[in-house]
């Protein structure tokens, strides 16, 4: 069975593409595997009957996440990757090869790959895992925005990631929300402005999770971006606060690092780039539910329109702002 969802081509940035398959057949399966992640030799041990393989898979331009189900013992080899690669066991465990380590993944430990080296993995029978990728270039250029400097690659991630604890474990949580939004047609990954910030939020969440050669400058002290290029970025927002703004994007408006941008921000203006970006758009949201036609427009779709992911969490900050609810506005000009 495959139900795919023609948002975008494979490797888009605009839209998410996304994927829904099943199959007992390993050609075809070999097929999706090439297609989302590497081209990948499929082996099944000798008297395990019944193989099948389940995909959910999204694909935000540099960015796949699938969730692999698994109905017997199975091995994965890739004869070189391509990419940075994190395999998440949900259920059961993996035994991987890769770089000189052996490792196990459970569903308290990811196992972690980085591009240029060959990979043997083995799944257990009735286990399942996330399976993150990230191009090579995307997750460079993410870690050199953050630091405002280019980098000397590949980043040398560790081979495991504790996900029990700390910042593993929150990014663990995040990649999980990414996946779970594959079974709503109406999700807000479909709009641009959201996957973008998810997209860049799962980048520069691993490498603030796990121990490489730049993890100390990246959470160490950042000298204050000027006032001046400060004013530059406010004032883009405030021109386009419905742009897919990354952290990252702004930084670049600024002609600095990341870390700068931030520590610039809560200097001069008091406040984090990505929050005042937030309160831009709910101020924009209001106008707009303070002029619409309850009977032709939705808070979903205000929301939608200025960049909000959750409407839970979108109402909630709403109402801590204008003291009402967006529904609340929206009736009031009925």
């Amino acid at each position: 069975m495959v139900d795919v969802i023609p948002t975008a081509a494979p490797g888009s940035s605009e839209m998410p593409d996304i994927l829904h398959f099943s199959s007992a057949d390993i050609d075809q399966v070999r097929l999706v595997l090439n297609r989302f992640y590497y081209p990948v030799a499929i082996g099944v041990p000798e008297g395990a009957d019944g193989f099948s393989l389940a995909v959910e898979v999204i694909q935000l331009g540099p960015l796949t996440v699938g969730h692999l189900t698994f109905a017997t013992p199975v091995t994965f080899q890739v004869a070189e990757l391509d990419a940075y690669h994190v395999s998440m066991p949900t259920t059961g465990r993996l035994h991987a090869r890769h770089a000189g380590h052996e490792v196990v993944g459970t569903p308290s430990t990811g196992v972690v790959f980085g591009p240029g080296k060959p990979v043997w993995v083995a799944h257990d029978g009735n286990s399942a895992e996330l399976a993150v990728k990230i191009d090579r270039d995307a997750l460079e250029r993410e870690l050199a925005a953050l630091l405002g400097h280019p980098i000397e690659g590949p980043i040398d991630l560790p081979p495991v990631i504790d996900l029990t604890v700390g910042p593993g474990q929150s990014w663990n949580r995040l990649v999980r929300l990414l996946r779970d939004e594959l079974e709503y047609k109406q999700s807000l990954i479909y709009q641009p402005l959201i996957a973008e910030q998810l997209r860049s939020s799962v980048l520069s969440g691993l490498l603030l999770s796990v121990p490489h050669r730049y993890h100390d400058e990246l959470t160490g002290p950042a000298a204050a971006g000027p006032p001046r290029a400060i004013r530059r970025v406010v004032d883009a927002i405030h021109d386009e606060p419905e742009q897919p703004f990354s952290v990252a994007d702004l930084a670049a408006v600024a002609g600095m690092s990341v870390r700068s941008l931030q520590e610039g921000f809560r200097r001069h203006v008091g406040s984090a780039p990505m929050a005042y970006l937030q309160q831009e758009r709910l101020l924009r949201a209001h106008e707009s539910l303070r002029r619409a036609d309850p009977a032709r427009v939705t808070v979903a779709a205000v929301a939608h329109r200025w960049g909000f992911a959750h409407l839970g969490r979108f109402a909630s900050a709403y109402r801590i702002r204008f003291g009402e609810s967006p529904s609340e506005t929206l009736r009031a000009t009925g």
